[in-house]
Formats: C-alpha cells, structure tokens, sequence
C-alpha cells in the first residue's frame, strides 16, 4: 500500500474510533462497556497514528497519539497515557517543536506524579535539546536541564546530572553569565578530581573555570588557577595550565602576539573547539590596541 493509501486508512480508523468514544459516552453505551470501547478506540487511534507515520504526517501522528493518550488518561492507564504523549511529542518533533514541548510536558507531569523522576529528566532533556536545535531559545534549554539534573540528582544519578549541568554551564558562560558558568565547572571538577575514571576531565573542567574568571577579572584568574593546583596538583602538569599562565602574562605585559602566539601552539597539539575559542578571544578583546579581534 502507497502512503496515501496508508494516510486514507489512518483518516478511517480515526473516523470510527470518534464513533466509539461518541458511542461509549452515551447512557446504552455506559451499560453495555463503556470503557471496552474506550479501549477499543485508543488502538484505534494508534494504529492510526503509526499510520500517518508511515506516511510521514507528522502532525496527524501526533495528534492521533495525543487523543490515545487523553482516553488512557480517562481509563487511569497513567503508564500508557504517558508513553503516548512522547510518541506524540516525537512526532511532532519532525513537524511543530512548540506541540512536541507541550506532549512532553504531558508526559513529565504524569511521570513525576507517579514518581518516575529519572524518565521526567530524560524527557526534560529531549525538550531542553528542542529548545537548542529547532527554537534557538538558550535560556529555555538552560530551565529545562536544570530541571533534569535537580531530578538525576535526587535519584543519586550523579554523572547524569553532571552532564545536564555541564550544557547549563556551557550555555551560560555564553551568554556571559560568568559566576554561574564558575560555580558548576568548579563543583563539577570537584566531583570528578577523586574518580580514577573520571579525573582526567576534572583538568578541562578547571581549565573552563578558569577562562570564564580570566573574562571577568584578570586577578581572579590568577587566584583560581592557585587555588585548582593547590586543590588538583596533577592539574599544575597540565597543558591547560601551562596555556593559562602564558595567556596570564601576555594579558599582563597587554602582549596580544604572545597571546596569540600561546593559543596557537596549544592548538595545532589538542583542538580547542568553537567554545573556548569565543572565551578565548573574549579575553583578547580585553588587550589594549588588539584591533584584530580574532586568534589567526
């Protein structure tokens, strides 16, 4: 069967699973069950739904999931009716990002009511990432995998947590806000400087720590990196650390070829990526007489 022989049999199954929920709601329909054709009607409605995906109508997916979810909802099915908003939302992915957010808010709010913490984080997560890619809207995102990592937390899923909280530092530093940004890179590399498996990570996480003090206050910067050495001696040996000092004393003798000089050399050995790149030429804007603006 083509797609639109497919779409034509999901518009029918929708058509007659609108029948028995009429139908069910009627005082003949209440005796003689009711709730069967309830039951009924919400396979029909996903059966209807996989169907207009097959057909990639996303929109008419989605909405076929959501009218299952709001009947599980009415027969107490609270596991089913959460599982159909998220298909819905996952439809409406591909077709209308403000509908997916609002299904899986759905299913987040029956989730958390049912105490199922760790799956409302992980749908916090899909909408924060929707907020990202599709909407653009960074302190929305920021809201949503702050709401994920409160939730890991309280279920003790720490490296969950952690990394929701890295994307809220990330994000904040970007949008310069430093102190935030500060706070979890540094209870971040804290966690992480004791775990044999993950102590490796807690330099970048010092490293990153560092740069956003360097934007806000060449001082500060000196008395951070002081104290992450003192804190994490094997973040003294550190490529990271070595770059910071001679960014420091380029900034002090306002050397903008030195600085450049640094970066660069750090560069052609461990790739700096799009984000320690804007920190970094933040930093450099703040050299008197660098009119280049740029780490060429």
């Amino acid at each position: 069967m083509d797609n639109s022989g497919k779409e034509k049999e999901a518009i029918q199954l929708m058509a007659d699973a609108d029948k028995k929920v009429k139908s069910s709601g009627s005082f003949l329909g209440g005796m003689f069950g009711g709730n069967q054709k309830v039951e009924e009607a919400c396979e029909m409605y996903a059966r209807a739904a996989n169907m207009f995906k097959m057909a990639k109508n996303w929109s008419a997916a989605g909405n076929a999931f959501c009218q299952a979810a709001r009947l599980h909802m009415q027969l107490q099915n609270k596991h089913d009716s959460a599982t159909s908003y998220v298909d819905a939302g996952n439809a409406f992915k591909k077709a209308d990002p403000h509908e997916a957010i609002k299904c899986l808010n759905a299913s987040i709010d029956i989730y958390t009511d049912m105490g199922r913490f760790t799956i409302a984080a992980k749908h916090h997560i899909t909408i924060a990432e929707v907020y990202e890619s599709e909407l653009v809207d960074i302190e929305k995102a920021i809201a949503h995998y702050e709401q994920a990592a409160d939730y890991y937390k309280g279920e003790e899923s720490n490296s969950s947590a952690n990394k929701c909280l890295l994307k809220v530092a990330s994000y904040s530093a970007q949008l310069e806000q430093y102190p935030k940004a500060i706070e979890i890179y540094e209870q971040v590399g804290s966690n992480t400087m004791d775990n044999p498996l993950l102590k490796y990570s807690a330099k970048e996480y010092f490293f990153k720590a560092a740069l956003c003090h360097f934007i806000v206050d060449e001082l500060n910067a000196k008395l951070a990196i002081e104290k992450y050495e003192e804190m994490f001696p094997a973040f003294s040996d550190s490529r990271e650390c070595k770059l910071l000092k001679k960014l420091l004393e380029a900034h002090e003798e306002q050397n903008a070829e030195a600085f450049t000089e640094a970066v660069k050399e750090f560069d052609s050995i461990s790739r700096l990526d799009q984000w320690h790149t804007t920190m970094l030429l933040r930093i450099k804007k703040t050299i008197q007489g660098d009119e280049e603006g740029d780490l060429k």
